[in-house]
């Protein structure tokens, strides 16, 4: 997952499901992030899962 705010990348965070990606997400969107593109790892490379914006998580 990558982590943006302002458009300036904060940090990348591996995971190991997909449980465990959005609960990063929600805790980053709340602590600043603005930005969470997730990325999920296919067919040997890794894909654009989703991204994640803070007005689209209800907690952050």
């Amino acid at each position: 997952m990558i982590l943006t705010q302002n458009g300036i990348q904060l940090a990348e965070v591996e995971h190991t499901s997909e449980a465990k990606a959005f609960a990063h997400v929600r805790m980053a969107l709340g602590s600043g992030a603005d930005t969470a593109k997730v990325m999920q790892w296919e067919g040997g490379r890794w894909w654009h899962f989703e991204t994640v914006n803070v007005e689209d998580v209800p907690d952050a």
